[in-house]
Order: structure tokens, then sequence, then C-alpha cells
């Protein structure tokens, strides 16, 4: 049976613009209670509240300016004294670039790592919880190598082994909360690269020339995929979404 997001508290950090946004898009689509956007850059948040409000009306997305790498404590507390509790948590914002090692696995895998920690602790069932989903957005590069982005690649395979550990079907079973994964392919317009993404300057143009064979898509694609993934996927499995096309489990 399909799980469904109406009346669902829904937390999406890095959701301002591209992939976060999208998810966010479709998941007002089912009629949640609210959408709770956090993202560090402000006037982008705002922007997306204004959009959203106009299709789904007043207080269905609200913002909250946030950088998860640390933030964590006050808008955790900030979200439960004005909704209470939350259903879904989508762990969305990173980046990708080699050149900022520590910031790579700083906002990719540290802050990924206390958020789901965080929400999984209020969400457990044996604990006075009502259970719910986090989803996490990994990438193709959590299982496919290429020989450009070293660190990103370290940091999505970490929050792949994160995610199908957490997310086990023994902790689902004990704990009642379900940790899933996404893994997007090349996707447009995401913002997710500043500058040079590569460690190694003299690889720019054949990572270029790279990127201009892949079959991009548009975020919208990932945003589909994630109303796919919250209603079927069981819990520590993770899901391909590339092309455009539907998402689909990862062996």
């Amino acid at each position: 049976m399909a799980r469904e997001l109406q009346n669902k508290t829904i937390v999406i950090t890095g959701g301002a613009m591209g992939i976060g946004y999208e998810i966010a898009e479709n998941f007002l689509q089912k009629d949640p209670r609210v959408v709770i956007i956090l993202d560090i850059n402000e006037k982008f948040g705002a922007e997306a509240i204004k959009k959203l409000e106009v299709k789904y009306g007043k207080n269905k997305a609200v913002f909250y300016k946030c950088d998860v790498t640390t933030d964590l404590e006050v808008i955790f507390e900030k979200i439960i004294k004005e909704f209470t509790a939350v259903d879904v948590l989508v762990n969305n914002a990173g980046i990708c670039n080699d050149n900022y090692l520590r910031k790579t696995i700083d906002v990719n895998v540290i802050a990924l790592m206390e958020w789901s920690l965080k929400f999984w602790k209020h969400m457990r069932t044996d604990k006075s919880g009502k259970g719910g989903t986090i989803i996490n957005i990994a990438s193709i590069y959590g299982y496919r190598v290429d020989p450009y982005v070293p660190v990103y690649h370290a940091s999505k395979f970490a929050v792949m082994g994160f995610t199908k550990s957490l997310g086990h079907i023994k902790n689902f079973a004990n704990y009642g909360v379900r940790v899933v994964a996404i893994c997007p392919g090349f996707t447009s317009d995401t913002n997710l690269g500043s500058g040079n993404v590569t460690f190694i300057p003299e690889l720019m143009e054949e990572v270029k020339a790279f990127a201009l064979r892949q079959v991009f898509q548009k975020p919208e694609a990932v945003g589909k995929a994630a109303v796919e993934v919250f209603e079927k996927a069981d819990s520590g499995t993770a899901w391909l979404s590339e092309g455009g096309q539907p998402a689909s489990l990862l062996q």
C-alpha cells in the first residue's frame, strides 16, 4: 500500500532552488500539512515561498534561513515549537567542489548525519515518536566512479553507507523510522558546484568535455522521483533518478 504525504509535516534542507525546490513542489501537490524549506540563501528562500504560495496557498510552505553545518539545534527547536512533530526529513543540501575538502565533508556527510540522527531520535516509535521517513539525496557518484571528483565521490559513498545502515530493516522494525536514499544522475539547474569542481585544474577541460557527453535531466525529474520513493520505498533502500526516467531500485 502506498504511503501518503497528505497532512505530513516535511522539512527539506537546501530547498530554495534546484532539486530541493522541486521536491517541495512535488510534495505540495500531495496536500501535506506544511513544507518547511531550509536554505542558507535568504533571497532564494523568500522567492521560493512566494512562488509556492501562489500555487498552494498561504502557510503551506514556510522558509527558515539555515546553515546545515551550524544551525541544527536552533532550527530543530524552532520547528518543534511551531509544528510539534516532523514526519519527513529530506537531506538535500550539498556541494560539489573538490577544492573544498573539509567543507564538502562537513556539508555532504557530517551535517547530513547530524540532521538524520536528530530527527531519527525525534521520530522513533519506542521513545513516544510517531515514526517517519528520512530521505537522503545521494548521487550516482555514491556507487559509480570516475576520476574527476574523488572528494565528492567519498562524501556520497558515505551517504549511501550511512543510509543503508541506519535504515537497515532491523532498525526500522525496532524504531519505526524509514531511511532511504535517492541517487540523482546528471541534473541541470542545481547550483551544486561553484567554480572549478575538480581539485586538478589541468583536468577541467576534460571534465567539461565529459559533462557534455552526459544525458542531463531537469530537477523536476528528481522531484517526481522523491514522491515515488516516499510512496513505495522500503527502509534501507537506494533509488536511481536518471535521465528523466521514473525512480528505479538500485540492487
